[in-house]
């Protein structure tokens, strides 16, 4: 049988029992459920003490991680794991009832892939579904799961399924500070050599809330620098791709991200910048002042917040 490690790397309380309870109402039982608290304040072990099941493992940071190396967690959890496969999810959202169930058919479908999504779902702090995501074709490239996130498409850690060994032999899940693009690198490095299969029924839910780290603006100028960071890794990864060998549709999503790699970036950076300032007003002419050194055109920034301002009336 396939073996899950399901991992939360935890910090908050408010919804991890949710998340425990969704994991431990599995169709498909063969898993464990690795949590891993990062020193938080908040009492978590009073909360996994609720669950009596062997299958729960929990373990206590000494130290915190922080939100700046919340990836050094989902390392760490990755450590305690000794299933095949790892799911590694946030300590506030929720796995579909048959998303285990569901991985197992795409795995024994696609067998020597490194890399299985999950059609996901976004949920609100009540639980409540808000949006439903695209499904994605049942198997897509490397080149296709790339352009499609640049151009937009969402996706998150926890609603990616990866084995373990490549995991360890990648030294962990890819790091850079806040989790900004960790995800995306990941994702992608998995996917390079065969790509990713994609479930063809819901079975991830992605909470929304104030308490999410990359909703908020305290970190905005770490996020650019990550984002810098991420798109040096794409470019240095397929500056080395020999495009003649790709098949014709490979080759159309690899032209097309060449060609929009630098620009989609620094609309990520740019918008970061906007929800900055729109938080915080008086921040306004200190970005106008420094945006230039992450790239950020002045007039590209300034069509961006007149757009997004439209957009809240």
């Amino acid at each position: 049988m396939i073996m899950f490690s399901i991992a939360i790397p935890a910090y908050k309380r408010q919804f991890l029992g949710e998340a425990i309870n969704s994991i431990l109402n599995q169709t498909y039982s063969c898993f464990e459920l690795i949590i891993v608290d990062d020193c938080s304040p908040e009492e978590l072990k009073a909360v996994v003490d609720n669950f009596q099941d062997p299958r729960i493992k929990y373990y206590r940071n000494n130290n915190n991680c922080g939100a700046v190396n919340v990836v050094d967690n989902w390392n760490i959890c990755l450590n305690y794991c000794s299933g095949d496969f790892i799911i590694c999810m946030g300590d506030d959202d929720r796995l579909l009832p048959n998303c285990l169930e569901e991985y197992c058919k795409i795995i024994e479908k696609y067998p020597n892939l490194n890399v299985y999504h999950a059609w996901t779902q976004i949920i609100d702090e009540r639980g409540n579904v808000k949006e439903v995501l695209e499904p994605r074709p049942e198997i897509e490239s490397f080149y296709s799961l790339t352009y499609f996130r640049w151009m937009g498409r969402k996706q998150y850690i926890g609603d990616f399924c990866y084995r373990i060994s490549h995991l360890q032999s990648n030294n962990g899940f890819f790091k850079l500070p806040l989790a900004w693009g960790s995800d995306d690198i990941t994702a992608a490095r998995a996917a390079f050599l065969g790509g990713v299969a994609n479930t063809l029924n819901p079975c991830f839910e992605y909470r929304r809330s104030n308490l999410t780290i990359s909703s908020g603006t305290l970190y905005t100028k770490i996020k650019l620098e990550s984002s810098l960071k991420e798109r040096m890794w794409y470019i240095e990864l397929l500056s080395n791709v020999d495009a003649s060998i790709l098949d014709a549709t490979d080759k159309w999503f690899y032209d097309k991200i060449m060609l929009n790699v630098e620009y989609c970036s620094v609309r990520k950076m740019a918008d970061e910048v906007v929800l900055d300032i729109i938080t915080n007003p008086l921040r306004f002419w200190g970005w106008i002042n420094k945006c230039i050194v992450f790239g950020i055109r002045r007039i590209f920034l300034l069509k961006r917040l007149v757009a997004a301002l439209v957009l809240r009336k």
